[in-house]
């Protein structure tokens, strides 16, 4: 899965729409594909585990080819015969980057608390309490650097790259998406795990 993951990544920078900005956005998939595996050999985790860290990176890696404000969902689900996503909930924008955010939550919830639970020997419901707290933290730590990095970069292409669209609250919004999606995930697993117990009785 990760293997493959790696190579998505490798292929959405041949001919991308965007040469000059795509590398920033899907290079760094390499490297953290790269440490994943390293850490994986250490630390297994369960494959639904590691197949949502491989999802979440290739919705990333469709992003990052489109530099997130131009990917062509619409034009996708057109050609499909599907309803507009835009047109069914108002969206006055590409809202790519906001389901990239919410799927951040959603799915590294379940490998952090995985991975917390079954190395660390932490309780699953503390576990799944950390993995919300990690997921708000690294939003938080990801806008940062997001900032920080346009900053040093020209006008139009710090636009380009953080994918902002003219909406000042972005961070905030996206931030929050990602928190939203880890508390469904949390709350996903702690019904599952009921459910579990409860067959058990």
């Amino acid at each position: 899965m990760l293997g493959l993951t790696a190579a998505g990544a490798l292929l959405s920078l041949i001919d991308t729409p965007y040469p000059a900005l795509a590398p920033l956005q899907n290079l760094p998939t390499l490297v953290i594909v790269a440490a994943l595996w390293l850490a994986l050999r250490r630390w297994p985790l369960p494959n639904s585990a590691v197949l949502c860290i491989a999802l979440f990176m290739a919705l990333h890696t469709i992003g990052g080819r489109y530099i997130y404000s131009y990917v062509p969902y619409e034009r996708w689900l057109a050609a499909l015969g599907l309803p507009s996503v835009d047109h069914a909930f108002g969206l006055p924008r590409n809202s790519w980057d906001r389901l990239v955010h919410f799927s951040f939550g959603a799915l590294w919830a379940w490998p952090i608390a995985c991975w917390l639970s079954r190395h660390r020997g932490v309780s699953l419901g503390l576990a799944t309490y950390i993995a919300v707290e990690f997921v708000l933290a690294g939003s938080a730590i990801y806008e940062i650097f997001e900032w920080q990095l346009t900053v040093v970069m020209a006008g139009p292409d710090a636009e380009a790259y953080n994918g902002q669209q003219g909406d000042i609250w972005d961070p905030q919004k996206d931030m929050a998406l990602a928190g939203l999606g880890a508390v469904a995930a949390a709350l996903w697993l702690r019904l599952r795990c009921y459910f579990q117990l409860s067959s058990q009785v």
